[in-house]
């Protein structure tokens, strides 16, 4: 049953009421529980805070006390979380002026994040030593996304349909819902929709891998009554337990994602390539995710341009 609200009434009771009605069912779950963590915050902070009292200087403040503690790209998200349900909320009388108008985003400055990637004689050394068995293991899974560079739940919902050995391709289409309950959902944007070329050693082990398995169903989660649960966790430990033994840096399946990026590019393969590829939704994306890989190969470019100049008499 929904409630009716005043300006009288706690802005988090609104707030978590909103979620309930407009966002739940409309919008993937893990994006939902976004904005379940952005309520937990927002009861933290101005737990006593009414829909009447939200003015500009009292949202402001709410914004700064969020931003002690974190990135200012997260506290960018933490506003446009709340943002929607406020101007509903000015919409219908309860907040009598947007609060929102010219807010400032403040926050931590961001931590140097470099991603972690194996090079290509690490990568050969861990492929080398999987346990490549008859029938489908996490192994498989693990050279999978080292040659596609797929996303984890990208490779959890191929089927064997999804091969077109043919003509050595691959279809992307959708992900499993390795969070929730199981099942197939949609990719995680309409550029995640693409096709790759896969080489002929893939073609040769999957098309014998899968021959058996039945065409719709994902490869590499099992059904019993139903389907079994799967852990990001599951293929991390096992991969870095590899990594240790090999004396390799540990990287996480993510970082297998990373390794195939940073492959092509030191390869020379384009940075459109490589977008399309991964299924980004542009190339700013690609850019700003191997920015230091893209660096350093500029830096190599500029050697390359003097000796070509050098070359012209």
């Amino acid at each position: 049953m929904l409630n009716e609200f005043t300006p009288q009434d706690l802005f988090v009771s609104y707030y978590e009421q909103w979620i309930r009605v407009y966002k739940e069912g409309a919008i993937r779950e893990v994006t939902l529980a976004k904005y379940y963590v952005t309520l937990a915050w927002t009861k933290k902070l101005a737990p006593d805070m009414t829909l009447g009292g939200v003015t500009r200087i009292s949202y402001q403040q709410l914004i700064n006390d969020y931003a002690k503690e974190h990135e200012r790209q997260t506290v960018m998200d933490f506003h446009h979380q709340l943002k929607g349900a406020i101007l509903d909320a000015v919409d219908e009388g309860l907040i009598t002026r947007d609060p929102t108008r010219k807010v400032i985003i403040k926050g931590k400055s961001p931590a140097d994040k470099k991603i972690k990637y194996l090079n290509q004689f690490e990568l050969h050394t861990l492929l080398k030593n999987l346990h490549l068995d008859k029938v489908v293991n996490w192994d498989w899974f693990i050279l999978l996304v080292a040659k596609t560079g797929m996303r984890f739940s990208e490779a959890l919902a191929l089927t064997p349909k999804d091969f077109d050995f043919a003509h050595q391709m691959l279809s992307i289409n959708k992900t499993w819902n390795y969070k929730g309950d199981g099942g197939f959902m949609p990719t995680k944007n309409k550029s995640s929709v693409r096709k790759i070329q896969i080489d002929w050693q893939m073609v040769m082990q999957f098309s014998a891998l899968t021959k058996d398995l039945p065409a719709d169903e994902p490869i590499f989660v099992q059904k019993g009554e139903r389907y079994a649960a799967v852990y990001n966790s599951t293929v991390n430990g096992l991969l870095e337990r590899y990594c240790k033994k090999l004396e390799l840096p540990v990287i996480s399946v993510h970082g297998l994602r990373h390794t195939h990026a940073s492959l092509l590019l030191f390869a020379g393969v384009s940075i459109a390539s490589v977008a399309r590829r991964l299924g980004h939704a542009s190339m700013t994306t690609t850019q700003k995710t191997y920015l230091h890989i893209i660096q350093e190969l500029e830096s190599s470019d500029v050697d390359l341009i003097m000796r070509s100049m050098a070359n012209l008499t």
